[in-house]
């Protein structure tokens, strides 16, 4: 008698595993239930967001997902290149860079809501770079021809902070469009050509860029390639004061970023072969310089979450260019995705 209620008991619930295994099959079938992590998971609208740029649809655009690579939403959509997303102190709204309405291939700012709608027109010509907001949302900083601007973040009101006044678009630049880093002119019609540059002589012998404001809004964290040396700088929001926090024997620095506590500042930096970059970090009165990525690879423009913990970078280290977070010691490194330029939503919740 037990024996026949156990048998029966047992028929039962191996017919309910049964059902419910078809029923998940069928959830599969049917597209109710997602194949892989990523492809029915919607972005969340609100913080705890990394905005980044891919060109995995052919064309450079700026994505955004959550800030545990799940969610991936493409928020611009053009034959254009956009790049550089920076986004708004509250969360809201994305400033990134973009050439669209320019016949000249010059770059200009543009923002846009998270979502991708709203797109609205900052700047006009002259290749404006490396936007970021100011804590109280106010203002952007941001790098036109070699030196710092500022403008309000409607576009209007621009000054600038650091380098010479210039009414020509032409400007010195480095790239490794050829394979290896060199310095290039953009020429004002928009060309751009190989250039021979000669420090001595040249009468813009400063070049700033990247841009970042310190979570108080007192100092401007920026790169500067000062007599031929690249550096981490820092200096007053008004321009003045500036002072070198890195060494100055760097052949190259991509990407500058603060903690969220103002208390230090991460780079990406290369000591020698431009290939070889690693993620450094500095307290913000220049002393204790230490890197926390160690390899072979180029790893470059370093931000740090909301709460401090962690740091988002760049890297080829996987062969094609990805999105990595690492704790802030440098540990723990996990690959998000493919990317380049990752950009944290200053709000975790």
């Amino acid at each position: 008698m037990n024996f026949r209620l156990a048998k029966s008991r047992l028929f039962v619930v191996v017919g309910a595993l049964l059902v419910l295994v078809a029923l998940i099959v069928g959830a599969f079938v049917l597209g109710i239930l997602p194949l892989s992590g990523d492809a029915a998971v919607e972005p969340t609208l609100g913080p705890g967001r990394i905005a980044f740029v891919s060109d995995r649809d052919g064309d450079k655009e700026i994505y955004v997902m959550n800030a545990d690579g799940s969610g991936m939403m493409q928020v611009t959509d053009n034959e254009f290149v956009d790049h550089s997303p920076a986004w708004s102190p509250d969360g809201g709204r994305i400033a990134f860079v973009s050439d669209r309405e320019n016949d000249a291939e010059m770059y200009d700012i543009y923002v846009m809501n998270a979502d991708g709608s709203g797109v609205e027109q900052l700047t006009d010509g002259c290749s404006n770079y490396r936007p970021a907001w100011s804590p109280d949302g106010d203002r952007i900083a941001f790098t036109s021809r070699g030196y710092i601007y500022v403008m309000n973040a409607d576009g209007s009101g621009v000054e600038l902070l650091i380098g010479t006044p210039s009414e020509s678009c032409a400007y010195v630049f480095v790239s490794e469009r050829d394979g290896e880093a060199a310095y290039y002119i953009r020429n004002a019609d928009g060309s751009v050509e190989p250039y021979e540059l000669d420090w001595d002589s040249w009468h813009r012998n400063s070049v700033y860029g990247a841009p970042k404001w310190s979570p108080d809004g007192s100092r401007i964290a920026l790169r500067s390639v000062r007599g031929g040396q690249f550096g981490v700088y820092v200096m007053n929001a008004d321009g003045s004061g500036l002072e070198e926090l890195s060494w100055s024997d760097v052949t190259f620095v991509r990407g500058v970023g603060w903690s969220p506590d103002g208390d230090r500042v991460a780079f990406g930096a290369a000591l020698g072969y431009y290939d070889d970059a690693e993620i450094y970090v500095v307290n913000a009165d220049g002393s204790g310089v230490a890197p926390l990525t160690e390899n072979e690879y180029f790893d470059f423009d370093p931000v740090w979450s909301p709460d401090g913990s962690r740091i988002a970078f760049s890297s080829e280290r996987d062969g094609v260019t990805g999105i990595y977070v690492m704790n802030v010691d440098g540990s723990g490194v996990v690959r998000l995705g493919e990317g380049r330029s990752p950009a944290w939503s200053p709000l975790l919740e």
